[in-house]
């Protein structure tokens, strides 16, 4: 019996323009965050990802991570890179609000060099669910959080 190829899409992620995303957070590159390569390595994005998310979710109020009663989980990652990023460079993380569930929430995000005339660099998901504190069980997305994500859609 002859083994099937698993199937692939043929179309490769494309960078995306600034104008696809809802809101931005700048971001600075660290002296570590550089790679043996001399460009800033894989892992970094996700961290950046992450930071741009969440600071942006407690800057509005949306969420409390020392005392609120939910706490967002990280489920699923992913990351597609374009070009290379290296420190010293100032970046931005452009968000938007792809999917909306009773517990969970799919963000996207986009990075990009300062210089506006740059296509992304790097874009990619992730995706929260949102526990219970104390109990670790999904919980309903507080409503202050709910209405953060309506304008990121």
């Amino acid at each position: 019996m002859a083994k099937s190829k698993p199937m692939m899409s043929s179309q490769r992620p494309q960078p995306e323009p600034r104008s696809a995303y809802k809101v931005f957070r700048n971001i600075s590159t660290r002296w570590s965050d550089n790679d043996v390569y001399g460009h800033v390595n894989n892992v970094v994005y996700y961290s950046w990802f992450d930071t741009a998310v969440n600071g942006l979710l407690i800057e509005q109020g949306a969420i409390d991570i020392h005392a609120g009663p939910v706490i967002g989980l990280v489920v699923e990652t992913q990351c597609h890179y374009f070009a290379p990023l290296a420190f010293p460079e100032n970046l931005v993380a452009g968000i938007r609000v792809a999917h909306v569930g009773s517990s969970s929430v799919r963000y996207e995000v986009a990075i990009f060099s300062a210089d506006p005339s740059r296509a992304s660099a790097a874009k990619g998901h992730f995706v929260h669910v949102y526990v219970d504190r104390h109990t670790r069980r999904p919980a309903a997305l507080p409503p202050t959080l709910t209405t953060l994500l309506e304008t990121l859609k």
